[in-house]
Parts: C-alpha cells; sequence; structure tokens
C-alpha cells in the first residue's frame, strides 16, 4: 500500500507540475503559475528518487497508476465525467501496473 501511495503521490506532483504551464499556454492564465508548476515537477523527480525498485521498472509500474490518476484529474478538476472507456483504459493500465511492481521478479 505504501508503494502504492508513494505512486499516486509522485502522479500528482507530474500532473499538477504539467496542468500549471498548461493553463498559462492554452487558457491565458498567468505566467506566475510557472512557479509553481516547476516546483511540482522538481516534487516530481524527487519523488521518483523515493521508489525502492530499479528505475526501469519503476517507471513502467508508475505508468499504469498515472493513467488511473490522469483519469481521476480529467473528472475533479477539468469536471469532465469519465466514461467507460476512460475507465475500461485507467483499470488495463492498472492491472499492468501490478503485474510489473508486484510480480515475482529475479534479481
Amino acid at each position: 500500500m505504501k508503494t502504492v501511495g508513494l505512486f499516486v503521490l509522485t502522479a500528482l506532483a507530474e500532473i499538477a507540475g504539467c496542468y500549471l504551464p498548461y493553463l498559462w499556454l492554452k487558457q491565458g492564465k498567468s505566467p506566475w503559475l510557472l512557479v509553481p508548476g516547476g516546483l511540482s515537477l522538481a516534487l516530481f523527480a524527487w519523488l521518483l528518487s523515493l521508489h525502492p525498485s530499479a528505475a526501469g521498472r519503476t517507471y513502467a509500474a508508475y505508468g499504469g497508476v498515472y493513467v488511473a490518476v490522469a483519469v481521476l484529474w480529467l473528472w475533479r478538476i477539468d469536471g469532465v465525467r469519465p466514461d467507460r472507456w476512460d475507465l475500461v483504459g485507467a483499470a488495463v493500465a492498472l492491472l499492468g501496473m501490478g503485474i510489473i511492481a508486484f510480480g515475482p521478479h529475479e534479481r
């Protein structure tokens, strides 16, 4: 559970770090959003370094959580309710993440 929580925090930091510049570039919001956006991306990089597994495996497993968190972001922040295909896609991504992150890997 600790690993999944760390993945979720990492995904939130990355999505926020990309979303804030998007607001400036696409919606004409303040360029000052680049400051917390940059800090959020720095937090994202630091959080990635806290994952215990090999970097490549961590990034691959993280991808599944990122997809699921992005779908939640779509719903809660963008105000767009995910459809069944969004949910099925997120579930498939999470299944893949579980296989990569928790499978019995050889060292």
